[in-house]
């Protein structure tokens, strides 16, 4: 038998994504710490839909719960950016390739890009941006693989925050999009699949640059 997930009370979902929304769009920064008490006074709820939406989160590598520091949100640094992205560089193009083969519809995509550039917030355009990327590799017709870019897909998100806030380049990354979904939309798989993997490359390695190379940036803001 296939079991079925045990959904999450209501509150503790409410909670859940408030927490989220607040840590991609830069509100609470990596190490950040997390104080159920606050949190519970904040949302105006008990301690317990805080406890469970934390270790939900801990569960999706957002935040990291330790036995003396509490919980805080997670930090990032060059090693963990590219191994995120590097399991992006694997899987996401690939998605992208099945997406356009199967003639799939990128309208979501399309409107993700369009909410991205009428954007009046940092926030805002980052989850716009979150949308896209997502929206191009959901119909690739295996839901695992889609399942498989979720999980690491607020990971990614939060990579992306920290590099926007020490280096926005909205403009250039906003273009490399739109080339992306111009490829697709004309039905070249290949072409927009190696532009997706060049438009991932090209962030981290100008975000977290090898050793040697320009300093990495280290917390704050968001985007992706």
């Amino acid at each position: 038998m296939t079991s079925v997930p045990t959904p999450i009370p209501s509150r503790t979902q409410y909670v859940l994504d408030a927490i989220k929304h607040r840590i991609l769009t830069g509100q609470l920064t990596p190490g950040q710490a997390l104080v159920e008490t606050e949190l519970a006074a904040q949302f105006g709820v008990s301690k317990t839909p805080v406890r469970e939406a934390l270790k939900t989160l801990a569960g999706t590598g957002l935040v990291v719960m330790s036995q003396y520091k509490g919980v805080t949100v997670r930090m990032v640094d060059a090693d963990m950016a590219r191994e995120v992205y590097d399991v992006r560089l694997l899987l996401e193009p690939e998605a992208l390739r099945r997406a356009v083969g199967r003639g799939a519809s990128l309208d979501a995509a399309r409107d993700a890009l369009t909410r991205a550039d009428d954007a009046t917030d940092t926030a805002e355009r980052s989850l716009a941006n979150r949308e896209f990327h997502r929206a191009l590799y959901l119909p690739c017709g295996n839901p695992l693989l889609g399942r498989m870019l979720d999980e690491v897909r607020d990971q990614a998100a939060l990579v992306s925050a920290v590099a926007w806030a020490a280096d926005p380049s909205w403009e250039r990354e906003a273009a490399e999009h739109r080339e992306i979904l111009r490829l697709a939309l004309d039905g070249d798989a290949d072409g927009a699949a190696s532009a997706l993997h060049a438009h991932i490359t090209s962030f981290v390695e100008r975000a977290f640059p090898a050793d040697g190379e320009d300093t990495a940036p280290h917390s704050e803001e968001g985007r992706r």
